[in-house]
């Protein structure tokens, strides 16, 4: 099932067609986003203006409502994540390798 996030006027998720957006609260749906250079998407959160995203190949991060993605994390010392949830100022990650935490926006993780 597709996961959703509210991000200002907007309901933006990720299915196995990429990024897609709503503006009619769901009704219908527009494609934002189809490339393959962050891999899986498997979980989105609003950190900030930023939207950023758990995939197949690490963190990634957009500024502009998921239209295009950059590379935030990459490494493989914590496992492929798979979900995130903010608390606080931190972010937290439940990956293969355990729960892991981040307080530069998931530019580094610490072992929770």
């Amino acid at each position: 099932m597709p996961q959703m996030i509210n991000y200002g006027n907007e309901i933006i998720r990720y299915s196995d067609k990429g990024i897609e957006y709503s503006i009619n609260k769901g009704i219908t749906w527009n494609r934002r986003y189809t490339g393959s250079s962050c891999g899986e998407f498997r979980d989105l959160i609003v950190y900030g203006t930023d939207i950023i995203a758990a995939t197949s190949k690490g963190i990634y991060y957009s500024t502009n409502k998921g239209l295009s993605w950059m590379s935030r994390y990459t490494g493989t010392s914590c496992g492929d994540f798979y979900s995130l949830m903010i608390t606080g100022n931190e972010i937290i990650a439940t990956t293969s390798k355990g729960l892991y935490r981040s307080t530069n926006k998931g530019l580094s993780w610490i072992k929770r």
